[in-house]
């Protein structure tokens, strides 16, 4: 589940526009309109959302739901990079 909130801040971390957004993850730029405009949480099919939270995930943003974090509710963070596999490794 994502909220609206949570969707403007993650295309922002990203540097993104909403066109930018919507060719990354196969979705119209008014289908992200739409759901950066939702009340709450981001409405939409199923499909729509997966294709949505699969383009910021590969971005490298991660979504933190409300409860995950003892300090406060939902928000957005990028990831770690992840650790080389061995020295010397990019």
């Amino acid at each position: 589940m994502i909220t609206a909130p949570q969707l403007r801040a993650a295309r922002a971390l990203l540097g993104l526009d909403q066109r930018q957004l919507a060719e990354l993850c196969g979705l119209s730029v008014p289908t992200i309109q739409r759901m950066e405009a939702s009340d709450g949480t981001v409405r939409g099919t199923v499909d729509s959302l997966m294709k949505l939270i699969d383009a910021l995930e590969r971005g490298g943003i991660e979504l933190i739901g409300e409860g995950q974090i003892s300090s406060g509710g939902r928000g957005v963070r990028l990831k770690s990079p992840a650790a080389p596999s061995e020295p010397g490794l990019p």
